[in-house]
């Protein structure tokens, strides 16, 4: 199993607990990591203060975010050379079908609409956790 973190991009407060509380309900071993806004979640993947850069094993994104939409922040994600290949996952109330059209051109291997029930929301979390953390063989890390 991949131990690396997952990267919650996520700035509802009860949002974030909700999940925190589903991977440690389904025992999803890998750390969660949060960055609550657009810039924050990029500073973490490639900071420029000379820090180690995170490696998440997912990242589950937002689309409505401070500072940086989450579709901008996937644009940004996506040119650069170490993030070509980072799973991203849009975990998001908007069905608006052109964020999903946006967010599948710049590159998002998935697209979810946070269910609002808690039950389905677990249950979402659970398979989100299963299929890329557990079933999904990811790329071989970029250089």
């Amino acid at each position: 199993m991949n131990s690396h973190p997952i990267l919650l991009v996520e700035d509802n407060p009860d949002d974030i607990e909700l999940t925190q509380r589903a991977f440690r309900r389904n025992n999803l071993a890998n750390p969660l990591e949060v960055a609550t806004d657009g810039e924050q979640a990029l500073q973490r993947i490639s900071p420029d203060d000379g820090s180690e850069p995170l490696e998440p094993a997912l990242i589950l994104l937002d689309i409505k975010l401070p500072r940086l939409s989450g579709l901008d922040v996937l644009a940004k994600i996506r040119a650069h050379p170490r993030g070509v290949h980072l799973p991203v996952v849009m975990l998001t109330t908007s069905d608006h079908e052109t964020d999903i059209a946006r967010a599948y051109d710049l590159g998002a291997n998935s697209y979810v609409r946070k269910p609002v029930d808690f039950t389905a929301f677990m249950d979402t979390v659970k398979t989100l956790g299963l299929y890329w953390l557990v079933i999904n063989i990811p790329p071989p890390p970029t250089p």
